[in-house]
């Protein structure tokens, strides 16, 4: 694709949704390799959770789309976040308080909008979101879930992971589920990575979709317990 068409296909007509700096490729126009990565991404499990992942028009939303540029790297990206989100060992609603912990702490407006979706199908209130959202600890976390969230900070803030919330963790998760943190944050930090680069947007409210509206994301960067 040329630079001209790059710059084509990323101006919306006035009054469309603005589509970020990764021009929306339609399934129409997509090779053979996207279109395997198209159909991994879109179908299920993943295309039939709380967040819309395609647009009307049936174009990938969020990273996704970004992913569909590179599909060698793509797949093993998606392949990553099924294993992550579908295949784990975390339950539920940790693996939820820590991916919008790390959305709210980048200030990922995509990961907020998709996972306080998913966190709230997962029985994470909106009082615990809001919470999240202004960095703090929800005072109504188990010691399990304090102690995913206390390794999440960690990670996304220092250089190394302190013995104290280490010992937590190991105690509660086990080396087997330090691993399987450790790499949930790296995965969305990762996408917020992605997101940040393309500029991509939350998409307009869209029919079908649950309507529990994302909270404007303005972290204070001071999670406290």
């Amino acid at each position: 694709m040329s630079e001209s068409t790059h710059r084509e296909a990323s101006s919306a007509a006035p009054g469309s949704p603005r589509v970020g700096r990764f021009p929306l490729l339609a399934p129409d126009e997509l090779s053979d390799q996207q279109r395997d990565l198209y159909g991994a991404i879109a179908g299920p499990p993943r295309g039939n959770g709380p967040f819309s992942i395609v647009d009307e028009t049936g174009r990938l939303n969020g990273p996704f789309n970004a992913l569909l540029y590179s599909p060698a790297i793509g797949n093993a990206v998606q392949a990553l976040g099924a294993a992550l989100r579908f295949g784990g060992s975390l339950p539920d609603r940790t693996r939820e308080l820590v991916i919008c912990a790390v959305a709210a702490e980048l200030e990922s407006a995509y990961e907020w909008y998709a996972h306080s979706r998913v966190a709230t199908s997962v029985g994470i209130s909106g009082t615990e979101l809001n919470q999240l959202r202004d960095g703090e600890f929800p005072d109504t976390l188990t010691a399990t879930e304090s102690a995913a969230l206390g390794l999440t900070r960690a990670l996304l803030r220092g250089k190394t992971v302190g013995h104290e919330i280490h010992a937590a963790a190991l105690e509660h998760f086990g080396h087997e589920g330090i691993t399987e943190l450790s790499v949930l944050v790296g995965y969305y930090r990762l996408l917020a990575g992605i997101l940040a680069a393309g500029d991509v947007p939350v998409p307009p409210a869209g029919t079908g979709e649950p309507h529990i509206r994302p909270t404007d994301i303005h972290p204070t960067h001071t999670i406290t317990t």
